[in-house]
């Protein structure tokens, strides 16, 4: 399935807020997330095909998920791309899928915790997401293009900076390369 997405970087944060409000959208709950990523040994995942595997604690359920981007043109984080495929799955438990997925082979290219305030207007996802060393940002997620542009609009976006991206590329624009570190925490930041 294609990740129907876009984000904005560096919002104002209670402008947004204060727009949402002004919108009468639903506020959905505030989650803190951790997740690890991984590939197989060599990164054959990353090389050739810009992919990853993600295993996600959301707060309220747990998933796996493979993710590609799709289309892309420089794996630098520079250039846009267009978009992300991804595959994902509920599981039941973070640190058993964590186990079984490294006694099949995988290896794990990092630990990462953000938070996230999620809000609904319109049937679209509006994610606040903040990041250990980068600036929040927002994310729209819908069921279709006309969707989110039309909702992203409607709380004052500039549809011409939105970015089909992957957080990464978002660190790499902030000159941070995930690969470098271990561990991306709000404590610690661990690099390799």
């Amino acid at each position: 399935m294609e990740e129907i997405e876009v984000k904005f970087l560096e919002v104002d944060v209670g402008d947004l807020k204060d727009k949402l409000k002004l919108h009468n959208a639903k506020f959905i709950g505030e989650f803190d997330y951790k997740r690890k990523a991984y590939d197989f040994p060599g990164l054959t995942l990353s090389k050739n095909h810009h992919a990853w595997v993600r295993l996600r604690d959301e707060g309220e359920r747990v998933t796996l998920a493979y993710k590609q981007r799709m289309g892309v043109k420089v794996n630098d984080g520079s250039a846009p791309d267009e978009g992300m495929k991804e595959i994902e799955v509920v599981v039941s438990d973070f640190n058993l899928t964590d186990q079984l997925l490294k006694s099949i082979g995988l290896i794990e290219k990092f630990y990462e915790e953000n938070k996230r305030e999620r809000y609904v207007l319109d049937q679209v996802e509006i994610d606040i997401d903040t990041w250990p060393m980068i600036p929040t940002y927002v994310e729209f997620e819908g069921s279709s293009w006309e969707s989110v542009e039309l909702v992203s609009r409607k709380l004052g976006f500039d549809w011409g900076k939105h970015m089909r991206c992957s957080t990464m590329q978002i660190f790499k624009k902030y000159g941070i390369d995930e690969n470098d570190y271990s561990v991306i925490t709000f404590l610690e930041q661990i690099k390799k």
